[in-house]
């Protein structure tokens, strides 16, 4: 087989189908996955969840993943994130020629074992190839089915005053990790993406409780982000304090000397969550029993002053407004 993907891989010919079953075959192959137009698909009564997501990040390879893993990680949370359990997925490349096969086969292993991990199935998927400069390497757009949980209902439009603001671990190392794997900075830190999936961790959550409101992964944009997106879409205010929200110290150390906000940083292994207070302790507990999730923490509560606000209380006890978010923090981490 050739070392690196060529424009003949994406013909349809002989080269298409040694790509196919010397790569993605090879790594994926399981009795739904389906050389035909479409997987047909066996699915019990009841709600399903759907989601499709495209993955772009440079470098596609970095300490704690790479681009196969993210492209799993990321649509089985979203589907996660509304209480489904992951089923299936479709994956979509689209490779640049010249694209090392190595580095290829690399990524597909890495996504066979995420699926894994997470119990989901690839059953279906299509590869492009394109000229040389018009994709940075690799792109893939992962989409997803899930059977969402019996009387669980999230969504960000249902937080409400009182309710109690977790987060499933430390925040921000993805952002900073993709940064400081694609640019020449001169810092020298241990810090590795959290990349992970979390299926478990929301089945965990709700086998104690099925009274939880929200359930977001912070990615693009971070923590902070997806405060400001619950917060106006449901119309409340949110209070956080700094001191409880965990922070891995590379992380925080990297981010003094540069500048960067760890709430606004991506994470591609972390959930926020929003329950009743009742249900918080017990929650958190149940987190902390998940090896992702073990260093959960309740960081903050819904109010009704300031909708559309997220106030910070710092750590000499200060009240602060967070700055909304704005611009391109960090371009393509994920």
């Amino acid at each position: 087989m050739d070392k690196t993907v060529t424009l003949a891989h994406g013909a349809g010919g002989k080269q298409t189908n040694e790509l196919i079953n010397q790569i993605f075959k090879k790594h994926f192959d399981n009795p739904d996955l389906t050389g035909d137009d479409a997987a047909v698909l066996k699915v019990d009564a009841g709600r399903l969840a759907f989601t499709t997501d495209g993955f772009i990040v440079s470098p596609q390879e970095f300490p704690g993943g790479n681009i196969g893993k993210l492209s799993i990680c990321g649509t089985v949370n979203d589907l996660a994130c509304m209480g489904a359990k992951p089923l299936y997925l479709s994956c979509a490349f689209v490779i640049e020629e010249g694209f090392p096969m190595d580095r290829l086969d690399r990524i597909a292993a890495s996504m066979k074992e995420t699926a894994d991990q997470a119990g989901v199935r690839i059953v279906a998927g299509d590869t492009k190839v394109a000229g040389k400069g018009q994709v940075d390497g690799v792109f893939i757009t992962t989409t997803g089915i899930g059977r969402v949980s019996e009387g669980v209902d999230t969504s960000g439009s249902l937080a409400r005053p009182g309710d109690v603001i977790l987060v499933s671990g430390d925040v921000g190392r993805h952002g900073l990790t993709v940064l400081l794997a694609r640019e020449d900075l001169g810092i020298d830190a241990d810090v590795t993406s959290d990349c992970a999936p979390l299926w478990d961790c929301v089945e965990k959550m709700i086998s104690v409780t099925r009274d939880i409101h929200v359930i977001r992964d912070a990615t693009r944009g971070g923590v902070g982000t997806v405060l400001y997106e619950i917060a106006e879409q449901s119309n409340v205010g949110i209070c956080i304090d700094r001191e409880k929200i965990p922070v891995q110290g590379q992380v925080e150390g990297v981010c003094g000397m540069l500048g960067l906000e760890p709430l606004y940083l991506a994470c591609e292994g972390r959930l926020v969550i929003f329950a009743p207070e009742q249900d918080a302790e017990k929650i958190l507990e149940a987190l902390r029993e998940i090896p992702a999730s073990a260093s959960a923490a309740i960081i903050g509560r819904v109010t009704e002053d300031m909708p559309g606000s997220v106030v910070v209380t710092t750590e000499i006890g200060a009240r602060t407004l967070l700055p909304p978010p704005g611009g391109e923090l960090l371009p393509r981490i994920c």
